[in-house]
């Protein structure tokens, strides 16, 4: 006999349970008169765990870029806050998300970024599936030997395929499949950038091998660098040193309706040379815009900056309620721009400034960590003219918990 012992006053958490409801609502209001988001929200653990089911679970979440597995069988591992993944690109080229469990006793199928020849084989019991999840070897199943059973139909334990989506090399899931289309969810940034590339464009660009990745991990919750991020207030303060060649005044904001994204754009963009290098421009950018740059941030985890000349995808992945990495990969018009060696160095000094100037952050964003152990804070207050992207990001956050 097993006797199970349960407790009682056990249940799954609601919002209420966590925090004052009201403080989310207060979220919600004219910016004037609004507070920021709570200190539970940076700081709960079961906040964290109520976050990862409603925003991370329920939206179209970046995990990654395309180009980071380029051939078949390329394969890596990674962790949702807990979610065990695995990206590999199959035989037709095509990036595929799995959970990554054995749909046999459980048991994680992979561990480290690998190329596989055929087959995602566990290491338990040896079960593997083709590089479309489907279940193709169940070896002695019937009894030593005896690899098939009559009992036991495969087609009915293939690994379980996460929504997947690909836009601009980065990877997309939604992993309880209920947010709306894809196309539906970019249309309105697509349609905000037409004025500087189109699909053909996108065709165009290619990440750099040398120089066009790096990482950082810091000491923050995941959604004070996308608040950092949205907002050009800080230039003169944070970034001294890029505050005098892009000026505060040189910015505006950028706050994309429906409210799916947020950001600033500069219009004192110049393109890095070495003396008479530069990197290839995009083809159709508008000739009345060649010196506007745009930084935005498509919520929930993913910020993307655009520049005539070259474009980066900075995407977050949250570790803990105060513990992210943060991963940046830069891209430029033409296999030329992105690994000839021509341009290396030009490369090389490009990445060092975008580098520079993340590091510089997070002087800011970890400050702002440490400041929410205050019980007297209440979610802060917003500029109304400085902060409008900000408070647009609070306000996406809000309205998605209740």
């Amino acid at each position: 006999m097993i006797i199970f012992f349960v407790d009682q006053n056990y249940k799954k958490k609601n919002l209420k349970d966590i925090l004052d409801v009201k403080k989310i609502e207060a979220v919600d209001k004219p910016i004037e008169a609004a507070n920021g988001l709570p200190n539970e929200c940076y700081t709960s653990d079961d906040y964290l765990a109520y976050e990862k089911e409603r925003i991370f679970s329920d939206k179209w979440t970046v995990i990654g870029v395309a180009s980071s597995i380029p051939n078949p069988g390329d394969a890596k591992p990674y962790n949702l806050l807990g979610i065990p993944l695995i990206l590999i690109r199959d035989k037709n080229n095509k990036v595929r998300v799995f959970h990554n469990v054995c749909s046999h006793r459980g048991f994680k199928l992979l561990d480290k970024q690998c190329s596989l020849r055929n087959v995602i084989r566990c290491p338990y019991h040896y079960w593997s599936y083709d590089f479309e999840g489907n279940l193709v070897s169940t070896p002695h199943i019937g009894g030593l030997n005896k690899h098939q059973s009559e009992k036991f139909d495969k087609s009915k334990s293939n690994l379980k395929e996460v929504k997947t989506k690909i836009w601009m090399d980065i990877i997309f899931v939604n992993i309880n499949s209920n947010e709306i289309d894809f196309d539906e969810y970019i249309k309105p940034l697509e349609q905000r950038w037409s004025h500087f590339i189109n699909k053909e464009d996108q065709k165009l660009t290619v990440h750099s091998n040398d120089y066009g990745y790096f990482n950082l991990e810091v000491n923050s919750n995941w959604k004070f660098a996308i608040e950092n991020y949205c907002e050009s207030y800080h230039l003169p303060t944070i970034h001294p040193e890029l505050n005098k060649v892009s000026n505060i005044n040189d910015h505006y904001h950028i706050q994309g309706l429906p409210n799916r994204f947020a950001g600033q754009g500069s219009k004192k963009y110049e393109q890095p040379t070495k003396g008479n290098k530069k990197f290839n421009s995009f083809p159709n950018w508008e000739k009345n815009m060649l010196k506007n740059s745009e930084y935005i941030a498509l919520f929930p985890n993913v910020m993307i900056g655009l520049h005539i000349d070259h474009f980066y995808v900075f995407w977050l992945e949250p570790l803990s309620i105060d513990k992210t990495k943060e991963h940046m990969q830069i891209y430029y018009v033409g296999n030329e721009s992105a690994n000839g060696d021509e341009l290396k160095e030009l490369r090389k000094e490009n990445a060092r400034f975008w580098k520079d100037v993340m590091l510089e952050d997070i002087s800011a964003i970890e400050g702002m960590q440490k400041g929410r152990s205050s019980p007297v804070y209440n979610g802060g207050n917003f500029s109304p003219i400085m902060d409008q992207p900000t408070h647009q990001f609070h306000k996406w956050v809000a309205n998605n918990l209740i």
